[in-house]
């Protein structure tokens, strides 16, 4: 059993990582983190000091990938995975309708209960 926490470069994260870290505890289990920029180093400063069991996973492939796939194929590929956790900003409902977000998308098509936390 693993909780897997999608972690975008962007304020999101930071909320995102503790409310994962949060379940992880919950459930007793490990947590499995997977960082969706490509230039940029994930800091584990929260996860080293939380005491949980932890793996990053750096998004790989092409510039223009999806990372909502890179999510999705991770979830697929860890059948252990019980929760994932993602973080949301907030959009207005026009944004929302014209331009579509990987949040809405890992809130629609994940295999496994979502925990959306907004900042």
């Amino acid at each position: 059993m693993s909780v897997l926490v999608a972690v975008p470069d962007r304020k999101e994260g930071a909320p995102a990582v503790t409310a994962a870290i949060a379940e992880a505890k919950l459930f007793n289990t490990d947590l499995i983190v997977v960082s969706l920029g490509l230039n940029s180093a994930f800091d584990t400063t929260a996860l080293d000091e939380s005491g949980v069991d932890y793996t990053v996973i750096s998004r790989t492939g092409r510039g223009d990938r999806d990372p909502a796939e890179a999510v999705l194929d991770e979830l697929d590929e860890r059948p252990e995975v019980v929760r994932l956790v993602i973080g949301m900003r907030r959009r207005s409902r026009v944004g929302k309708a014209l331009i579509g977000s990987i949040s809405q998308r890992l809130l629609l098509d994940s295999p496994v209960p979502v925990l959306a936390v907004k900042n």
